[in-house]
């Protein structure tokens, strides 16, 4: 029964294999034009949404750039969308068809999702049809997604003549032991996998048994902001981010009733909505912090609240690349942040542009906390030099590796790919002097 099994797998793949052929051998000729970008809920709240917002807005200036939501529930985006950015959304929640067929699949669990995706709740048999349809519908272009189930789906679906963009906004190391598996063996077909640090491009490295046709880290690119720097000049700390376990803000409150208790004139904010606010209000109320520590909920002009703030801090277990640093340091605050291996460490340089403290370390979270509040002159220090560091994460700067990245895909598929040479090294004399070396 086994061998029969294997033989009808191993058919199946051949026939699928020459389908793809079939429809190599009539597609367009292969183009960068076209960019599609998939997510699974564009006109949600979160750092992945407005970072793909940023990048779709600097490649619409090129290129003809589409966002692809596999869901639809809200009326109006959360964050404000470029109007030259087109957007497509496979499973309208809000007003469903009367389709028989949807309303049968819906019910049923995704078969193409894995079981560990974060949000595999979110799919269903539908959304699976949906978006097997759009991602075999296309020949040429380039689709680009978002999270580790829809690179997963887009690897295994695509037709050869699409240009693959995986990438990834978490960790590798933070994924399920599946997860992991299915990623050695299917993002090898993908032409590039792009990650957001040093540290996980590394990870990849030494984990994939066999690498994508490019391997590369482009971080996020400061968003665009309204308002001006702050001033420095309030009484306020600032955290960001939604109200999940993950992001430790239990322990930033566990912490601000120290800081609370050595500086009762200022109060911290934390902007954001989840499942823990509830527990997060209740936890205020027990610390009697109410008046000190503020949830005024989630806001979509995140640069008037920095503004009005002095020190922002991240207080995540950890974290892929928080854009809510970046964005702190544009406005040009002090920052204090766990740190976190896979974002704030090649964010931050300690006691340069930021403090960083030991992982869940409450302690030592109000002893940083408090060293910048009492030290005005290593507070507005450090926020000098987030602001130096905040510039090389400009859109232009990292717009321009997208570039670069789109233009090798290209002349890699066309077969006009020229491997630059290796930076030539000089040799040095070995009489010469240490200080001359």
């Amino acid at each position: 029964m086994r061998a029969l099994a294997r033989k009808g797998k191993s058919a199946a793949v051949r026939l699928y294999r020459g389908y793809n052929r079939r429809k190599m051998r009539n597609a367009p000729p292969p183009s960068t034009q076209q960019v599609r970008i998939l997510l699974l809920h564009a006109y949600g709240m979160g750092g992945t949404i407005r970072t793909v917002f940023n990048l779709a807005s600097y490649l619409a200036r090129e290129h003809d750039v589409e966002i692809v939501s596999i869901l639809k529930e809200a009326e109006e985006p959360f964050f404000p969308i470029d109007p030259r950015v087109k957007f497509r959304f496979l499973d309208d929640r809000l007003n469903p068809s009367p389709d028989p067929l949807r309303a049968m699949l819906s019910k049923l669990p995704s078969k193409l999702m894995p079981k560990e995706e974060t949000a595999y709740h979110r799919f269903n048999l539908w959304t699976d049809l949906k978006l097997t349809r759009f991602i075999r519908s296309l020949d040429t272009g380039v689709l680009m997604a978002t999270r580790p189930g829809l690179n997963l789906a887009m690897a295994q679906l695509a037709l050869p003549g699409v240009i693959t963009i995986g990438q990834e906004h978490v960790a590798l190391r933070t994924q399920a032991e599946p997860i992991q598996e299915l990623i050695k063996w299917r993002y090898r077909r993908l032409d590039a996998l792009v990650t957001l640090t040093k540290a996980d491009l590394r990870d990849y490295r030494e984990t994939l048994p066999k690498k994508p046709r490019k391997l590369v880290r482009i971080p996020n690119a400061v968003p665009p902001m309204t308002g001006d720097v702050a001033k420095l000049d309030a009484k306020v700390a600032i955290a960001v981010g939604r109200m999940t376990r993950i992001k430790g803000f239990h322990r930033l409150i566990t912490a601000w009733e120290t800081v609370a208790a050595a500086h009762p004139d200022w109060k911290l904010r934390i902007f954001g909505a989840g499942p823990q606010e509830d527990n997060l209000r209740q936890q205020i109320i027990d610390a009697g912090l109410e008046g000190k520590v503020e949830l005024p909920g989630p806001t979509s002009d995140v640069g008037a609240e920095l503004e009005k703030a002095s020190i922002y801090v991240l207080s995540s277990r950890h974290e892929g690349f928080p854009m809510t640093i970046l964005e702190a340091m544009a406005k040009g605050l002090a920052i204090v942040s766990f740190n976190s291996p896979h974002g704030p460490k090649e964010m931050i340089t300690h006691e340069v542009d930021g403090l960083l403290v030991k992982p869940r370390t409450n302690a030592n979270l109000a002893e940083s906390i408090n060293r910048v509040i009492e030290d005005e002159q290593l507070r507005r220090d450090l926020a000098s030099r987030a602001l130096e560091t905040a510039h090389t994460y400009d859109v232009d700067v990292i717009g321009q590796k997208w570039d670069a990245l789109l233009a090798e895909l290209l002349a890699r598929r066309t077969g006009t790919y020229v491997k630059p040479d290796p930076p030539q090294v000089t040799p040095q004399s070995p009489s010469a002097p240490p200080a001359q070396r």
